[in-house]
Formats: C-alpha cells, sequence, structure tokens
C-alpha cells in the first residue's frame, strides 16, 4: 500500500514537470523576444512555491542542456536563436527593402526589417524565425534560410558604366539594382529596356547579379513599353513558331457533309454587333417570327472547339494563356490571328462554324423551347455598336425590325434581371485616342448604350441557359443527377467589407442599411441611383466593387451573386477565354449522352483560368496608368480641378474631374500648414489652421511630375492662401501654355461599350 502511495505521486510529480514545462516552453515561444527571471517562469508555469522554484530550476536545467534555452543576464533566461518559433512562407517585399512573409495559416504575415531579410527577394519560398512579438500580437522575423528562389523576370533600364551594368527594376518591388556583367552583355545600350532573371545574391553584396532573359528596345518607345508590361506580368507578346504552324496546318474547309450534320440557320437572317475595332467576331444574333408574339433567337458561338482539339499544341498555349489580354493599344490574342481572326470569326457574307443556344421566347418572355447544339450560319450584316444604336433610336435601318424586336426582348430581360436582384455596376471606363507612334492625344469614355444592352442580355441568357442544362441530368426516375460543370460563381459579400463600405459612404451623408442577402443588392442599386453624376460617384463606386467578393471560376456552383443567378458559366467567348472553350466540350460531351467527367482536371483548369484572369487584368490596369502618366506629361506645370478619392498617412489621391486621371500629392509637399492623417475620422487635418480635407472634397492641383518608368504621377495640392496658390509656383515659361493653364481644358470624349461578366 505505502509502495503504490509512493509510485501514485512519483507519477504525480512527473505529471506536473510535464506539464511546467510545456507551459514554460509555450511562454518562450509566445514571447521569444522576452527574458524571464526563475521566479517569473516559476510563477506563470504552475506556482512561485519554494517546491515551484525547485522544479522550475531543475526544468531550466535540462532546457539549458539541450541547447533550447541560454541565460541572456543575471538569473535571466530566453530561448536560443535556433528553437525560436520557425515558419515557411512567402516573402512580399515592400518599397524600403523590407518583406512581409506570408504564411498559411497565419492571419496576419510576419514583418522583415530589410536588416534581417537575408537577401529575400520578392516572391522567393523563406524560412522566418520570429524575433518578437509587439504587445498587439504583431510578430517581427528573421530570414534564416531561403527555401526556394522565386525565378520571376524583373523589367528594368539599363545604366551602363565604363566596367559594369546595372539594372533598375521598373518594379516598386525590387528596390535594389540588378547587377549585369559586361563582359557577358557587351551589346546592351546606355537607356534600353532590358528583362532579367536573378542568378545569384551572394551575403554581403550590395546587389543580386542578373542574367539577360530578353533585350525589348530604347525606354519611352511605345512598342517597348507595352512588351515591357506584358514581361513584367510573365504574358507572352507572340506566339512560338510551332504553335503558327500548328495553326496554318488547320484545313479551313467545310465540307457538305459536316454542313449536313449540323442544324442550318443560313437562311435565318443573322448579324453581329461589336466595337468599331473589333478584329475577331465571337457572337452572333440570329431573330425569325415562328408566329405573332412568339420569336426564336439564336445565340450563336464560334466553334473553337471544332478546330482546337484536347492537349494539342495550341490548345496547351490556350491553356498557358488563360485568356486574350486587352492593353490601351493593342489586343494579345489567347489564340493566333489564324484562328481568332480568320477560321472562327463570324465575319459577314460567308459560311461560318458555330455553337449555338437557340430560345423560343413570346413577349413575356417566357422559353416555349430551347436548343443547343452545333450550327452552320451566314452573318447577313456586321454592325457596330453606334451603326446598331442609330436604328435603336430612329427605328430605320438594315434590319430594323429585328434589331428593334431583339432589343425589346433584351430590355425586358434586363428589367427581370433586376427584379430579381442583380447589381448594376455600370461605370465609365476611360480610353485613349492615339496617333500612329502609340502616343495619347486624347480621353474618351465608353459607355453603355441600349445597343449593347441587347447583345449582353443574351448572352448572359445564353450563358445561364448552358450552365442550367449541364448542370444536371434527368433519370430515368425524373430525379435531377449533378453532372460536372464550370460554373462562373460569385459569392454573397462579407458583412465585414460590407460594414467597412457603410462606414466609408457614410463620409458623404449616404446611408447603407443592408447587411446580407439580396437586400444588399437592392440597397446597392438604390445607393447607385442616389450617386449617378455626383463627385462622389467614381470614388463610392470603386469601394463598392472592393466590398464585393471577386468573380471566379469554379466545378463548385454557389451561384452568382452579381447577376442574381442561381447558376451561370462562360459559355459566349471561346476566342478570348479558355473556360469557354471547356464548356463547350462538356456541353458536346453531354448532348451526346456522355456520362459526368472527373472533377479533377477541370478543378485544374478552373483555378489556372482564374488566376490568368487577375494577372491580364492587372496588365490592363498598368497599361492605362502608363498611358495616364504619359498623357500627363505633356501637362507638367498646368492646374487642374478634381476632388479627393483616396486619403494615407503620406498624401491625398486627387482624381481630376474631366479625365479621371489619378495622381497622388505627399502631404509633406503642402505648404501652409503641417497636415497629417487622422485615421478615426478618415480626415487630413492642419495642425496649425484646423483646416480639414476629406473624400470627395473638391480641390485644385497643379501637376508637378510624371515619372513613365514608375507609372507615377505627382500633383501639387493648391489650397486656398497658400504661398504656391497665390504666386503660381512651378508653371512654365512659355506663354500660349501659361495662358491656358487656368481652367485647362482636356478633350474628353464618349463611346459605347460592351461589358463583361
Amino acid at each position: 500500500m505505502n509502495m503504490n502511495k509512493k509510485n501514485s505521486r512519483r507519477a504525480s510529480r512527473a505529471a506536473s514537470n510535464k506539464d511546467r514545462r510545456s507551459a514554460i516552453l509555450a511562454l518562450f515561444r509566445e514571447f521569444p523576444n522576452n527574458k524571464f527571471s526563475l521566479k517569473q517562469l516559476a510563477s506563470v508555469s504552475g506556482g512561485a512555491s519554494k517546491e515551484g522554484r525547485r522544479e522550475t530550476f531543475e526544468i531550466l536545467g535540462q532546457l539549458f542542456e539541450e541547447g533550447v534555452v541560454e541565460e541572456c543576464a543575471r538569473e535571466k533566461y530566453r530561448l536560443t536563436r535556433q528553437h525560436l518559433p520557425h515558419y515557411e512562407g512567402i516573402a512580399d517585399m515592400t518599397t524600403s527593402g523590407a518583406v512581409f512573409v506570408r504564411v498559411e495559416g497565419l492571419e496576419e504575415d510576419i514583418f522583415v526589417n530589410q536588416r534581417n531579410t537575408a537577401n529575400a527577394l520578392d516572391g522567393d519560398r523563406v524560412e522566418v524565425a520570429v524575433i518578437h512579438r509587439g504587445r498587439d500580437g504583431r510578430m517581427e522575423g528573421e530570414i534564416t534560410r531561403i527555401v526556394e528562389r522565386n525565378r520571376k523576370p524583373y523589367v528594368g533600364i539599363a545604366e551602363v558604366g565604363a566596367h559594369q551594368i546595372f539594372v533598375r527594376a521598373d518594379s516598386r518591388r525590387m528596390p535594389m539594382d540588378i547587377y549585369l556583367s559586361k563582359r557577358n552583355y557587351p551589346d546592351i545600350r546606355d537607356g534600353e529596356k532590358v528583362v532579367v532573371r536573378i542568378a545569384d545574391w551572394q551575403p554581403g553584396s550590395k546587389s543580386p547579379v542578373g542574367e539577360l532573359v530578353e533585350r525589348l528596345g530604347l525606354a519611352g518607345n511605345n512598342d517597348t513599353e507595352m512588351h515591357a508590361i506584358l514581361a513584367e506580368y510573365e504574358l507572352p507578346y507572340r506566339f512560338e513558331p510551332e504553335v503558327e504552324e500548328a495553326a496554318a496546318a488547320i484545313d479551313a474547309r467545310i465540307t457538305a457533309k459536316e454542313i449536313a450534320s449540323r442544324r442550318d440557320f443560313r437562311d435565318t437572317t443573322t448579324f453581329t454587333v461589336d466595337p468599331a475595332d473589333a478584329k475577331d467576331f465571337d457572337d452572333a444574333l440570329s431573330v425569325r417570327k415562328v408566329r405573332d408574339g412568339v420569336w426564336e433567337v439564336g445565340v450563336h458561338i464560334a466553334d473553337v472547339t471544332h478546330y482546337v482539339r484536347p492537349h494539342s499544341v495550341i490548345d496547351d498555349e490556350a491553356v498557358e494563356r488563360g485568356t486574350s489580354v486587352y492593353l490601351v493599344d493593342r489586343t494579345v490574342p489567347m489564340l493566333p490571328e489564324r484562328l481568332s481572326n480568320e477560321l472562327c470569326s463570324l465575319r459577314p457574307n460567308e459560311t461560318s462554324l458555330c455553337f449555338s443556344a437557340v430560345f423560343t421566347l413570346n413577349e413575356q418572355l417566357e422559353i416555349l423551347d430551347e436548343w443547343f447544339g452545333r450550327t452552320v450560319i451566314h452573318s447577313d450584316r456586321r454592325f457596330t455598336y453606334a451603326e446598331a444604336q442609330e436604328v435603336i433610336e430612329t427605328g430605320k435601318g438594315d434590319f430594323a425590325e429585328e434589331i428593334l424586336t431583339l432589343n425589346r426582348l433584351a430590355q425586358e430581360l434586363r428589367r427581370q434581371r433586376f427584379r430579381n436582384g442583380a447589381i448594376s455596376f455600370d461605370r465609365e471606363e476611360v480610353k485613349f485616342r492615339l496617333d500612329e507612334d502609340g502616343k495619347p492625344l486624347g480621353v474618351y469614355f465608353k459607355e453603355q448604350k441600349e445597343s449593347n444592352q441587347m447583345i449582353e442580355e443574351f448572352m448572359l441568357l445564353a450563358n445561364r441557359r448552358v450552365a442550367e442544362f449541364c448542370s444536371h441530368r434527368r433519370s430515368e426516375k425524373g430525379r435531377a443527377v449533378p453532372r460536372t460543370m464550370v460554373y462562373r460563381v460569385h459569392d454573397t459579400p462579407s458583412e465585414e467589407k460590407l460594414d467597412r463600405f457603410r462606414q466609408f459612404i457614410l463620409r458623404f451623408g449616404h446611408v447603407f442599411k443592408a447587411s446580407k442577402g439580396r437586400a444588399v443588392a437592392k440597397e446597392m442599386n438604390k445607393l447607385f441611383k442616389q450617386i449617378k453624376g455626383t463627385t462622389e460617384e467614381n470614388a463610392v463606386s470603386t469601394m463598392a466593387v472592393r466590398a464585393m467578393a471577386k468573380a471566379y471560376y469554379s466545378t463548385d456552383n454557389i451561384g452568382h451573386y452579381g447577376l442574381a443567378f442561381p447558376c451561370y458559366t462562360h459559355f459566349t467567348s471561346p476566342i478570348r477565354r479558355y473556360p469557354d472553350m471547356m464548356v463547350h466540350r462538356l456541353l458536346a460531351h453531354y448532348l451526346a449522352g456522355g456520362k459526368s467527367v472527373d472533377k479533377t482536371e477541370i478543378d485544374a483548369l478552373c483555378e489556372r483560368a482564374s488566376d490568368r484572369e487577375i494577372v491580364a487584368a492587372e496588365a490592363e490596369r498598368a497599361s492605362i496608368k502608363y498611358k495616364m502618366v504619359e498623357f500627363m506629361k505633356e501637362h507638367i506645370g498646368e492646374e487642374f480641378e478634381g476632388h479627393i478619392s483616396g486619403l494615407t498617412e503620406w498624401g491625398v489621391y486627387v482624381e481630376l474631374d474631366e479625365t479621371h486621371i489619378e495622381g497622388m500629392s505627399f502631404l509633406r509637399d503642402v505648404e501652409g500648414d503641417y497636415f497629417a492623417f487622422d485615421e478615426t475620422a478618415y480626415e487630413i487635418v492642419g495642425r496649425s489652421t484646423g483646416r480639414r480635407l476629406t473624400l470627395g472634397d473638391a480641390v485644385r492641383i497643379r501637376v508637378k511630375r510624371a515619372d513613365l518608368q514608375k507609372r507615377q504621377l505627382d500633383f501639387e495640392l493648391l489650397l486656398p492662401d497658400t504661398p504656391s496658390a497665390r504666386r503660381g509656383k512651378g508653371a512654365p515659361d512659355h506663354e500660349d501654355t501659361r495662358a491656358g493653364s487656368r481652367g485647362k481644358h482636356i478633350e474628353v470624349r464618349r463611346s459605347a461599350r460592351r461589358n463583361g461578366k
């Protein structure tokens, strides 16, 4: 009995010591920057009694022997460097050279000061040790190892010296120059734009060593700069010879046998409606009166998958690209020109192969019948949006009855969609009028008119109904059996984002009551009507878009919140989007009675396409920003009216009223007072004058600097009664510009556009 008691006490003490050791280690790891005394460790790990301190001392002795802790001061202990909390993640570099490490599973990134980065670069996979944890829980670390170098390219301008070449990178995520050997690259010219990759970066060296990937040409040349943007986002601007050769080898003949296997629409009135500068026509509409009040409408889409086989050279290239890229002055197509502009372009007065969705509708928009399948068409006319709009407005012109009928049905489809809770994101899109060298001459805005809406609504109808058809098959017992499908999905907005948006618009006096469900969409449309034509319209619209979730491709259908469709896909643009090609193949497979396909490959392709879409959008924005800066470079020293569109602790973003071009005015440069950012009130406040600036405030600016390499515009904020506003500081010397600098008018035009969802 006594022996059992002794064993029990021994076991209890061992368990107690184990718990105390775990508590001590947890404390060290939670506060890696702290030094702890014996008494503190004993107190937090189970009690600072005499016995507790003795146990704690024993544990510290063990940890010291194991190399886990070290004595850093008299009777003060801390973790040794190799036992600090370690994580693996991706490095995000800032303009200062500091790094934030993104670790999967951690809510916040780990900050790494520039001196502790161990030559890590943006995108590198790194190991980081946490060396400090602030009172707010934020972690600071030290990079201990570079697990894997990111091999992404950097675009920059070569500065050629007597014995070496340094490349000054365009990217803000590469704050140091990249060294190139002059011996290896003797032909590189000073001021030339080049693409390089990091080959090595030895400890102690100030600059990483690069290797040349491509020479783009002299900086400032339009083609050079557009190719530079594509290179920055790792987007190709030409097809490899084997892809072009494969496209050239495609048989263009449309045989009688092929026509016989398809539904023939060649005798049905069919036409395309596209932008005036479009080179490819990937969709057409046909219309036929069935009887009074009943119409057959065909949505005909270029049959790309007839020509492009899965896993062929062309198909693999399309997967890689994912989407066409639309820069300011050019399109970088997903498919070679022989396909996009020739074989798959629904040109007028030519027989074309299509994949179609055909609907029989009455005036109440009841779908009396629908049919999906491969067709052959003969387009009767190519309309521009402007030409179709003229027919709609005047009631006269080619195929006036057909266009007016389609527009009437489309407008009712549109009204029905908004009644069901769709959100109206109709934002003006800035475009540039360019000369033959790509230099911007003027700014105009694309506006959506009824001709755009007519095409949009029938494309949306086709996308929705194809998704619904493919999503399920009917079993012999009439049950809906799910099938693998590519969906275009859009999640409901998070309450957290909506709350931030609510606080944001409150500053303009707008109240947003809804917090979830379809009520959000209703409230959003109400808000858009309220702000139409106001100074805050663009700022509020931008923030509204940011409050919404991002649409993406997935095999898991969660519906499309923005369109208010429970089931939606992309079927109508296979020339420019790879998911549409996937949908065409799935639709053909299911029409032929095929079983549900395996999700694994489709999931991977959906993820790839979603990623490429984001990259393409970023490249497009970069090209627009470049042209904005290039355009304003001709207006240095001139003054313009604008409105505050953003606030930060270092400056004020101002959007010009006429052009919607945005630039930054740094607070340190504003004369007449010391201005600071009040984050709580979301205002810029002058310390001595008490002057307050907030979003939407009307201001006057002077164009101070236009940095093409950084794609950055600097404005000088001209507040009333400040020295710079009074003396006209910084105005150019020549009389013409000076005379026109006040209230300068920039040419602004408006035209129609097509929206994509």
